[in-house]
């Protein structure tokens, strides 16, 4: 077993991912505090081809030092966006025919190992606050809720884990969907 060479994983150029078939996700960040999620968020993004970012309320933005040091480079290749409010963007995806589903821990939620992401429209996910979680306004928008399944006793995980957990499965589960 040997690892692999930085030549010998096909890298894409900037060029390269900006024109790339992308994954239709897009991430929406309600109210991040910590840099260092948002910069592990676009890196996330960046793995799996993602559409965009939308970073709402105080999440910061980049170009930021402290986001560039989880994102290493990834803010140059996902496209994003900032809205002064969550509540905004939802709306916004809506208009444009997004199916928008809140990634929390909520009455009716549906556990993301049997979720199935829809077919015939583009899919935007709503990470919260570190803290609170997605804000209750947002919560009444959406049109529904995936919740990770957890057996231990904290009931939570960091945004940038959650993040990749979420993004990963509904990659895979749409890339079936393509086959």
């Amino acid at each position: 077993m040997r690892k692999l060479s930085m030549d010998e994983l096909g890298r894409k150029t900037v060029e390269e991912f900006k024109a790339a078939d992308k994954t239709p996700i897009v991430l929406v960040l309600d109210n991040i505090r910590s840099m260092h999620n948002v910069g592990s968020v676009f890196r996330t993004a960046d793995a799996f081809l993602v559409q965009g970012i939308i970073l709402c309320g105080y999440t910061p933005v980049p170009p930021h030092r402290d986001i560039n040091k989880t994102a290493l480079g990834a803010t140059e290749t996902v496209d994003w966006q900032y809205f002064d409010t969550t509540v905004s963007a939802v709306e916004e995806l809506k208009k444009a025919g997004y199916h928008v589903m809140a990634i929390e821990q909520a009455v009716n939620s549906q556990k993301l190992d049997i979720y199935q992401p829809p077919a015939d429209k583009p899919l935007a996910l709503v990470f919260g606050n570190e803290v609170t979680g997605v804000d209750a306004a947002v919560m009444q928008l959406v049109d529904g809720c995936i919740e990770i399944p957890q057996l231990g006793m904290k009931h939570s995980l960091n945004i940038s884990v959650t993040t990749g957990i979420v993004v990963w499965d509904i990659f895979v589960k749409l890339r079936g969907l393509k086959d």
